[in-house]
């Protein structure tokens, strides 16, 4: 049972530009992902914005999703199950 939840566990490596003009998932040719939030990145605001970006584009719950690595960073690795 766990090697099948581990096939379905996925990892990201996006990078997130706060204080955007608008939110936005930008996906580049060669497949890496540029998240635009319009949250300031204080007490873990554009972070959050992120996730709930991330959870729409993906189409999976934000309980889902989560920030593993880069929680100060703008380049993040990202969890998805």
């Amino acid at each position: 049972m766990w090697l099948f939840q581990l096939l379905k566990t996925m990892k990201l490596t996006v990078k997130v530009k706060p204080h955007a003009r608008k939110n936005e998932v930008k996906r580049a040719d060669d497949g890496t992902l540029t998240i635009f939030v319009t949250d300031p990145p204080i007490e873990g605001k554009a972070n959050e914005k992120l996730i709930e970006l991330l959870s729409e584009y993906v189409k999976k719950p934000k309980r889902c999703i989560s920030i593993i690595a880069g929680f100060r960073s703008k380049i993040k690795i990202v969890e998805i199950d």
